[in-house]
């Protein structure tokens, strides 16, 4: 990885630049370490707004930030764009596509990935929204959709099917709503609405599981009144590519999008004693149990030892950042032989954001909702947005759709990809 050797100071390897990863990593001293960040992509996403860049709302250069420029001023730091393949803890070393780096300290900060629940069609044919990539995938999938649509002349339902009420879910159903009502009548007049239809399938009983049973019940109110057909109590069986089946409905569509859960992002090379419904099992310090020198923070990791949370606290940034910067003090304080912090969580909530001056938010000791939840929320997402360029950016779109409906529908850059027989939906 020509990574320089340094004897005065002790390595430390973070793999991962996410919400937790970024953290740690700016937060270190590297007057202590040599610090060595690693992550498959030159730059820091900021997903809770994902499906902002889906539907129109964000260009993704909005939501992303270079990690060289987060890090252009820090000595002793280095960046390699790679993907680690394996981690040898007996030899402390990492193996990469692009190398293998020794290490003394490693910390893994890889986050999630897509929970597919062990169902290979669903993975194959179905649409993730994890990464930039998958929102532009997911922006073209809409725009092919509703152009091809246009080009028959039989009218045909085209069912945009989400699978997951989570806030993702929720947050992706009420954006494409207000994408359907408001945005596409200006750029495709010709297009007739009632071809177009949103479906929202839950599992369990409620929408927003996480969240209090009023902020879930004035959720689903909100997002039934935009016009989506919700789905509750109705778990996905499987999906063939062109017809979803549930317990409760078969449903034809090229369009199912898939935010149903998340698994943690574990690296080959950990035996499954370290290992807890697919998250790294880490004590109250962060160290992966049994190894001295192995960290886990964020959505990766498991910490049972919190009674609050006897399993993990919730995959969400909130925990990562904290995480991240817990981790990171104790390493400093661990240089000059101070007493390293147990992990606390400090739970400052929850929020979903709907439509329009449509959100719920669940705080300490009440619940708000309407605009001033709304606002709330676009304050909370604004601020931890990297960079003042991308928050300059953000505000402006918001302010500028808030008045207009102004949603910009892009061109088409590049095929959709994995889009299966397109054609043969609409002949």
């Amino acid at each position: 990885m020509n990574i320089p050797n340094s004897y005065l100071l002790k390595r430390i390897v973070i793999i991962g630049s996410g919400f937790g990863g970024l953290q740690v990593a700016t937060k270190l001293s590297n007057r202590f370490y040599q610090i060595v960040l690693i992550d498959k992509n030159n730059y820091h996403t900021f997903q809770p707004l994902l499906y902002q860049v889906a539907t129109f709302g964000l260009e993704p250069d909005s939501i992303a930030k270079s990690i060289r420029f987060l890090i252009r001023k820090r000595k002793n730091f280095f960046f390699r764009l790679a993907k680690v393949n394996f981690i040898d803890i007996n030899y402390n070393i990492i193996y990469s596509n692009i190398g293998e780096l020794e290490y003394d300290y490693l910390i893994i900060a890889t986050g999630s990935k897509t929970n597919f629940f062990g169902n290979q069609n669903i993975e194959k044919f179905s649409l993730p929204l994890k990464n930039i990539g998958e929102a532009l995938n997911l922006r073209n999938c809409i725009l092919h959709s509703i152009e091809y649509a246009l080009s028959i002349r039989k009218k045909k339902i085209i069912n945009f099917i989400i699978v997951g009420g989570g806030p993702t879910g929720v947050e992706l159903a009420g954006s494409l709503a207000e994408l359907k009502y408001y945005i596409l009548p200006k750029y495709y007049p010709e297009l007739d609405l009632n071809q177009i239809n949103i479906h929202l399938i839950q599992a369990t009983k409620k929408l927003l599981d996480g969240m209090s049973e009023s902020s879930s019940n004035i959720a689903l109110n909100y997002i039934k009144k935009m016009g989506v057909n919700v789905w509750l109590n109705n778990p996905v069986k499987n999906y063939d590519g062109k017809t979803i089946f549930t317990k409760k409905v078969n449903l034809k569509s090229y369009n199912v999008i898939w935010a149903a859960g998340v698994k943690g992002a574990i690296i080959k090379g950990l035996g499954n004693k370290y290992i807890a419904n697919n998250r790294i099992l880490v004590d109250k310090y962060h160290k992966v149990q049994g190894i001295n020198n192995l960290f886990a923070i964020g959505d990766v990791a498991v910490m049972k030892e919190d009674n609050k949370y006897p399993n993990g606290h919730p995959m969400i940034a909130l925990p990562a950042i904290q995480q991240g910067i817990n981790l990171a003090k104790n390493f400093n304080r661990f240089f000059f032989k101070k007493k390293i912090q147990p992990f606390k969580f400090k739970n400052k909530g929850y929020m979903a954001i709907i439509g329009r001056n449509k959100a719920v938010c669940d705080l300490s000791y009440f619940t708000i909702s309407g605009s001033i939840a709304w606002i709330l929320w676009m304050i909370i997402h604004l601020m931890k947005i990297q960079g003042f360029r991308n928050k300059l950016l953000t505000l402006i779109n918001w302010i500028t759709q808030y008045f207009n409906y102004n949603k910009s529908i892009s061109i088409l850059i590049r095929p959709y990809i994995n889009y299966n027989n397109i054609l043969t939906q609409y002949h």
